[in-house]
């Protein structure tokens, strides 16, 4: 391969960027959506048991009920 030109170098870290950019918008878009699955569960699991979501959290934890 030919050595690179500044304009290469240039593009090289354009399309890096790009393609970074790319990738933290889908990984924001899946923490989004795994977020509002977990709070549906939350709030499933709040009305088949009665036990709020702070409850659920540390029921485990502390005993509490």
């Amino acid at each position: 391969m030919a050595s690179s030109t500044p304009n290469d170098d240039w593009f090289q870290n354009a399309a890096a960027a790009q393609i970074r950019n790319e990738r933290f918008e889908r990984a924001e878009l899946l923490n989004g959506r795994t977020a509002m699955i977990g709070f549906v569960v939350g709030i499933l699991t709040e009305a088949l048991t009665g036990h709020g979501i702070v409850s659920q959290i540390t029921f485990g934890v502390f005993g509490c009920n």
